[in-house]
């Protein structure tokens, strides 16, 4: 027998402010149409002061409880991939680990920006192989619109905020390709290209500063990355493109999206897309994908998944599971 980590449930909240299109009309030199043609994003939510990344991250954490019929007191670790913490420390984790009234097991975040997920599904699916854990909350969440230059459009108009999460826990397997959760994870990262998508802040500004980004330059390297991390996942899952049900990429741009798809020789048909509700929400992306694609009935037991994405660093990676 094998040891799988086993997603169990899965949900997400989003901030009650919707922002249209028309919004930024107001302030910047843009229309709706030249946000939609250049990102397919029609609208985002931005957090109010009251909904923290901790606060929302804790809401997602609660509906994949519910979903996935469990309680918190069977948790053992929280994962939570997130830019944006309420605090510098402690970590965004622990805090929703207060809220949820867990006191048993561990919490720790995972920075690896708009890749932070893939990485917190990796680390979560080490932990239940390796035996540390047999129940793990992974969790993105963050809010984007706190780090944003709203003077700048080619940047501003792309994020939005939210939060998703899944349960893990782990089941037997067969040890083959059918089996039920996490077959194969594919992380990379290359420090060489932190000029193309960085904040201007930190502890050596003391600011928070605002989201820089080279979209031409990160356009560029996503295709070709996320095609390739997906393509390595899935060999080492010992699927092909063939067997792929959906994929849930990180909803960054709808061009990314669909060049990505073409370079991988799969449909549009086969890919959820939620860019156009949520914009940008780095980490909480594919979290919220995921929740929204099995909320709307796409997405059922037993489905074949790749999920990709890439961030700042450049941070990128891929994930194959089976529902």
């Amino acid at each position: 027998m094998t040891t799988r980590a086993v997603i169990k449930g899965v949900g997400h909240y989003l901030p009650e402010r919707i922002v249209p299109n028309a919004e930024f009309e107001k302030t910047l030199d843009t229309t709706h149409e030249w946000i939609v043609s250049r990102s397919g994003i029609e609208r985002r939510h931005f957090a109010n002061d009251d909904e923290t990344t901790s606060m929302m991250a804790t809401e997602a954490a609660k509906a994949a409880l519910a979903d996935a019929g469990l309680a918190v007191d069977d948790v053992d670790a929280i994962i939570l991939a997130t830019s944006t913490a309420d605090l510098t420390f402690p970590s965004a984790a622990t805090m929703v680990q207060a809220r949820l009234g867990m006191t048993r097991g561990f919490a720790f975040d995972v920075q690896a920006v708009c890749a932070g997920f893939i990485y917190a599904l990796s680390n979560a699916n080490a932990l239940i192989l390796s035996g540390q854990a047999k129940c793990v909350l992974v969790i993105g969440a963050e809010t984007f619109s706190r780090i944003m230059d709203w003077t700048d459009r080619g940047t501003c108009v792309l994020f939005g905020d939210g939060a998703g999460a899944l349960v893990l826990r782990a089941e037997d397997g067969k040890g083959t390709k059918d089996d039920a959760g996490i077959l194969a994870t594919d992380l990379n990262s290359d420090g060489s290209h932190r000029e193309l998508l960085y904040v201007d802040g930190g502890v050596s500004t003391g600011t928070t500063g605002y989201l820089r980004m080279q979209g031409n330059q990160v356009f560029r390297h996503a295709v070709e990355k996320l095609a390739a991390t997906a393509n390595t996942a899935m060999e080492r899952a010992g699927v092909t493109a063939h067997d792929i049900d959906w994929v849930v990429p990180h909803q960054a741009n709808i061009r990314i999206i669909q060049g990505t798809a073409k370079k991988m020789g799969l449909p549009m048909e086969k890919v959820v897309v939620t860019v156009q509700d949520h914009g940008n929400t780095s980490a909480a992306s594919i979290p919220l994908a995921l929740s929204v694609g099995r909320a709307r009935g796409q997405i059922k037991n037993g489905d074949l998944i790749v999920t990709e994405a890439i961030g700042g660093g450049l941070a990128w990676g891929a994930v194959v599971m089976r529902w």
